[in-house]
């Protein structure tokens, strides 16, 4: 089903001063009618006028900007407005809005103090569909990743309703709908990602092992993530403008573990560069030495000079130098 916006609508306002002229006319002849004690069908008819004239008042209807009001008569889609103005349709039309009892705790569903929108706010609850950008938090969850660590992820999602039509009619509720899209897009993506880079793991789908992962590719998952929202997501009429990872973290059982398993790569790391520098520094001691002809050191003195360097460098704790008074033979 496809959406059919009603244009040339917009007459409310002459409508709504008619029936204000129509009702006053009415009191009007009744009183004169009255005092002339004539034509009794007439009077008849404003009575009638004036007990079923404000039916045609349920056709009047004010649309701000960036609303949109689905109706439908007597079970038929007849079409959609859209636009901010004072609409006048046929009074026995009926707005239908699914979703509109439905709160996700997201952009458009809150008050202004951050609580949940009352359920009797009339502003919240009614049939009107809202055209503007929306934000979704979905919830956080707990998802393995490609290498069975459980992980805990939440996305925001931005979207908006394109096609009121196929959100009111091709789905039950689109905006919960749209959060067990979010759901279950989230969970096919992180599957295929593991947390941290990890070797021989492949998660384009080429073949080729690639360094992709939760954390340092979060541009490129979000992506993928909003592609998959998006192909699941067209039928109901909405648009994915964007779905960013707001939280990412190891589960709780793990995170000590895990976070054992970082520092000691930081470690490994960080003392490799360590001894890349202390070798580095010995070569050039021992290149300087022999250049500028300071000493003349045998294999054995260079092996040993070779060694307390190396300890002085790489070690952890400041040296605590030992003078040597004797030989070293």
């Amino acid at each position: 089903m496809s959406e059919k916006v009603l244009a040339n609508r917009k007459n409310g306002m002459p409508v709504l001063l008619a029936l204000i002229v129509l009702y006053v006319l009415a009191v009007v002849g009744l009183l004169i009618l009255d005092d002339l004690d004539l034509l009794d069908w007439l009077k008849n008819l404003l009575v009638l006028w004036l007990l079923a004239g404000w039916l045609l008042g349920a056709g009047l209807k004010v649309l701000k900007p960036q609303e949109a009001l689905v109706l439908t008569l007597f079970g038929n889609y007849i079409g959609t407005l859209k636009g901010p103005g004072f609409y006048f349709v046929n009074p026995f039309c009926v707005g239908v809005n699914p979703a509109a009892k439905t709160r996700l705790g997201q952009s458009g569903d809150v008050s202004e103090n951050g609580k949940t929108a009352a359920k009797n706010d009339p502003e919240r609850t009614s049939k009107k569909l809202s055209l503007k950008i929306m934000t979704l938090n979905n919830s956080r969850q707990k998802i393995n990743d490609c290498l069975g660590n459980p992980v805990e992820i939440g996305i925001a999602v931005t979207w908006r309703i394109v096609d009121t039509a196929k959100a009111v009619f091709n789905v039950d509720n689109y905006k919960e709908y749209l959060s067990l899209q979010c759901d279950s897009a989230l969970r096919n993506i992180v599957r295929i990602y593991p947390y941290d880079v990890a070797p021989n793991v492949d998660t384009t789908g080429d073949g080729i092992a690639d360094e992709g992962s939760l954390r340092g590719s979060s541009e490129v998952v979000a992506a993928r993530i909003r592609d998959e929202i998006q192909s699941k997501v067209s039928e109901a009429g909405l648009e994915i403008l964007e779905a960013r990872i707001t939280y990412l973290a190891y589960a709780p059982e793990i995170a000590a573990v895990m976070l054992q398993r970082q520092q000691a790569s930081a470690i490994i790391d960080a003392r490799k560069m360590i001894v890349d520098g202390a070798v580095g520094m010995v070569e050039m001691a021992l290149d300087r030495l022999g250049e500028n002809h300071v000493v003349e050191l045998d294999e054995e003195r260079k092996a040993a000079m070779v060694s307390n360097l190396l300890v002085v460098l790489c070690g952890n704790r400041d040296a605590q130098p030992v003078v040597n008074s004797g030989s070293i033979y």
